[in-house]
């Protein structure tokens, strides 16, 4: 839900500058600047910094996927970074993966003889 609200919060600053600017103001140029300036600073504020906060701490939302051929196992918390553990049942390895904030660092751990207690199929 605060996800939802930040982009409105940020479609209306851009409505509000397109309007005082472009409306008002007549100089739809200055007005369409500021609102690309506005977007991509806030698109570049939630990415890199405001998208695992809000997830963790305020009931975001976020979307990962489990790798073709993989089976989740595991989801958990380090400080602001999400750590998701999958099993590759056809190396039998398991793999730790940091999902930080913006992809910047990204950690990967990968456990050799890893064998799950999974149900077998």
């Amino acid at each position: 839900m605060i996800t939802y609200l930040y982009w409105l919060a940020v479609i209306l600053v851009i409505a509000a500058l397109l309007y005082l600017f472009s409306v008002r103001g007549k100089n739809w140029k200055v007005g369409a600047i500021l609102g690309l300036i506005v977007f991509i600073v806030s698109w570049g504020a939630y990415y890199f910094r405001f998208q695992q906060v809000f997830v963790k701490r305020y009931g975001g939302v976020m979307t990962i996927h489990v790798p073709e051929g993989q089976r989740h196992l595991a989801a958990t918390w380090k400080d602001d970074n999400l750590w998701i553990e999958n099993y590759d049942p056809s190396s039998n390895t398991c793999y730790f993966t940091e999902y930080s904030k913006g992809n910047v660092l990204q950690g990967k751990v990968t456990i050799k003889e890893c064998s799950p207690l999974m149900p077998q199929p």
